[in-house]
């Protein structure tokens, strides 16, 4: 059975060419007898996030338009490695061959499933790293003093609260304040919740109840 295949090529500037780089993948497509089924483009930096192209591309992965993605090299797909990993991820759970023509590449041989293990441990790995530069940070913020997280809200918050239930909308008390909408429902929220206090009354003495009656 003819698999069917999916280009994808990118430049970032006027100096380069979409069609030199589409001729080399439909040569491969056509070496390695594959049927294509679309070419997907994107003319845009590299490090932008927003590529309608590989949007696109990723989105018909999703719906199993093809069974394989060519590129020409590693660099044209992603703008940065952590992209790049979370791309060749997604098609390797969907089921889809990734080629890159460059790098020589192919997750459906035994070297590129071995590289997307390596790739796997890899990324796991930077996670890790990442989890604990970030709680290293915490640790030494609180051994300096620094506070971590929000600042509290130096606001009056019994007045917040009263100026709400005096028939203030929400945007009118957050105005008033300066505060965010949010902030304002959530110190109505922790309001409500508190218990209602009682004041118990002192008994009353034989006198009084005989000047009430």
């Amino acid at each position: 059975m003819t698999k069917r295949a999916a280009l994808y090529s990118r430049i970032s500037t006027g100096d380069q060419h979409l069609e030199t780089q589409l001729l080399d993948l439909r040569e491969l497509a056509k070496q390695r007898g594959l049927e294509i089924v679309r070419e997907y483009t994107d003319v845009i930096s590299g490090a932008k996030a927003k590529r309608p192209g590989l949007d696109q591309l990723m989105s018909d992965a999703r719906r199993h338009r093809f069974d394989v993605v060519l590129v020409s090299a590693f660099d044209r797909i992603a703008r940065n490695v952590r992209h790049f990993l979370d791309v060749l991820d997604e098609l390797n759970h969907l089921g889809i061959q990734f080629i890159s023509l460059r790098e020589n590449i192919d997750t459906g041989g035994p070297l590129g499933r071995a590289m997307l293990t390596i790739i796997g441990a890899i990324a796991e790995l930077e996670r890790s790293l990442i989890v604990e530069r970030v709680k290293a940070g915490m640790r030494r913020a609180k051994l300096e003093g620094r506070r971590v997280g929000r600042a509290p809200l130096n606001i009056n918050r019994e007045q917040v609260v009263e100026d709400r239930r005096s028939g203030m909308s929400l945007t009118q008390v957050a105005m008033k304040h300066r505060i965010s909408r949010a902030s304002v429902c959530r110190l109505m929220r922790e309001a409500n919740a508190r218990p209602t206090r009682v004041i118990a009354q002192a008994p009353q003495t034989s006198t009084q109840l005989e000047t009430a009656a």
